[in-house]
């Protein structure tokens, strides 16, 4: 692999809509932090009168997802598509993180973590919330249960059961 080349560490929908050219997708996963409905949505799943709710990783735990990789020629425009789409409101914080790569390759990859001092930012909230605040909201890139629906859709592809969100999408 060239040296230069870069992995993004994708979660939520980056996993099932990652909307730049990857060379290689493995599952992943990353340690201190975890999956989290912790982001109240004013632009991709709900407004800012009608807030959806979108992941995020917080503090603690372990999270398994999927690690792309990019060609190094096509580095920095990734950088900036990913700058584009995640920090609209600057929830989210991009940092470089340790991966552990399916087979047990550590490598070095670009995420967003979110900001817990953000005015966007929900922290843990109880189901019946989650459930209430996610119902109807819609925002710039679709309804909020679609999101959540795909999500898990694509978590139980890669054999991943996060039970808080199994739990949302079975009330819809």
């Amino acid at each position: 692999m060239p040296v230069n080349d870069l992995w993004v560490f994708g979660y939520g929908s980056l996993m099932w809509r990652s909307g730049f050219e990857v060379i290689e997708a493995k599952p992943a996963t990353m340690f201190g932090v975890h999956r989290a409905l912790c982001i109240y949505s004013w632009v991709h799943r709900g407004t800012r009168e009608s807030p959806g709710l979108v992941l995020g990783l917080d503090v603690g735990g372990s999270c398994r997802g999927m690690a792309f990789r990019v060609a190094a020629d096509n580095r920095q425009d990734v950088i900036d598509y990913l700058r584009a789409r995640e920090l609209v409101t600057h929830v989210y914080k991009e940092v470089e993180r340790a991966i552990v790569l399916a087979g047990g390759q550590r490598v070095t990859a670009v995420t967003y973590v979110v900001d817990r001092n953000h005015e966007q930012y929900a922290g843990k909230l109880p189901h019946e919330k989650l459930a209430r605040q996610v119902h109807g909201a819609v925002g710039q890139s679709g309804k909020n249960e679609e999101y959540i629906l795909n999500t898990v859709q694509h978590l139980r592809e890669l054999g991943i059961h996060d039970a808080r969100l199994e739990r949302l999408v079975a009330g819809f």
